[in-house]
């Protein structure tokens, strides 16, 4: 997927989640061989060339425009499966593909899972007793520093997602113009139970701009979130004080 994958797993019976582990690894390499726009062999690209029908392509193929769709509906169309025109459902695939890993690993028997693609976080039960996992968030406008701590304390699942132009320039792209999205916001950090959906959130927000995304993450049920402006303005969700330490 073009990004760095990285896994913290605790506790467990050692060779069973270490076998866990190695299918992981593996499910992540099979979901690049399937969702990868820039493989013209993969599923996704002979889907969206027509060489194949969805009931043709793997099973989670079907599962993934599902959500896709779901995420178009929730956003009011600010996330988007398609690019230039093209089916291109790779913007939930990373959350998605992350969060479903973390869960292979908590069923293996981990009691701790941390699962981080590309900077976007699946926390699932705790790395030690009376020890909550707990996230960095990077401040955008001061490399090095953090804007924020994010704590998974008192829950059993969390995850992190952060959409902005610090790390990769302009790449969010405004579904309804098809150009880069210009707002106000330098990032966006999204928090929630669920990576597939932290994360799909966190581009939606990013691409309609800091007004309007506070309103809409406000009334999505289990989600807050951090924005902060190129002006050096922070604001977020009303219950996200809960959720830093």
């Amino acid at each position: 997927m073009g990004t760095v994958f990285s896994f913290d797993v605790r506790g467990g019976e050692p060779e069973v989640v270490r076998t866990a582990l190695e299918e992981a690894v593996a499910q992540l390499h099979r979901v690049d061989e399937v969702f990868s726009t820039y493989r013209e062999d993969s599923q996704i690209s002979r889907l969206a060339r027509g060489e194949l029908t969805a009931e043709e392509c793997d099973p989670e193929v079907a599962e993934v425009l599902d959500l896709c769709a779901d995420a178009e509906r929730v956003s009011d169309g600010w996330f988007s499966s398609t690019y230039e025109g093209r089916l291109d459902p790779t913007g939930i695939v990373k959350g998605w593909s992350t969060e479903r890993v973390a869960r292979h690993l908590a069923a293996a028997g981990a009691t701790g899972v941390s699962v981080n693609g590309g900077g976007d976080v699946q926390l699932l039960g705790a790395p030690g007793t009376h020890r909550p996992w707990r996230v960095g968030v990077s401040d955008p406008l001061r490399p090095g520093s953090l804007a924020a701590v994010v704590s998974a304390a008192g829950v059993d699942e969390l995850s992190v997602a952060t959409s902005g132009t610090a790390e990769r320039g302009a790449h969010i792209v405004d579904p309804r113009t098809g150009r880069s999205a210009v707002t106000d916001l330098v990032a966006v950090t999204v928090v929630g139970p669920r990576l597939t959906w932290v994360d799909a959130w966190a581009t939606a927000a990013f691409a309609m701009g800091s007004r309007e995304a506070l309103t809409w993450l406000e009334s999505l049920p289990d989600i807050e979130a951090l924005l902060i402006t190129a002006g050096d303005e922070v604001r977020c969700t009303g219950g996200l004080a809960q959720r830093l330490g």
